[in-house]
């Protein structure tokens, strides 16, 4: 199992052409924490 696999599956579920998350929302969704590092 892919760490990102739980967010694949929530954007397959979608309907919408289009799907905005926010990081946060994408750390909620995946259980995974984002490396903010490539912003600076």
């Amino acid at each position: 199992m892919g760490k990102y696999d739980s967010l694949w599956k929530y954007i397959a579920e979608q309907d919408n052409d289009r799907i905005k998350l926010s990081f946060s929302e994408i750390e909620q969704i995946s259980g995974v924490e984002l490396n903010h590092s490539f912003l600076n």
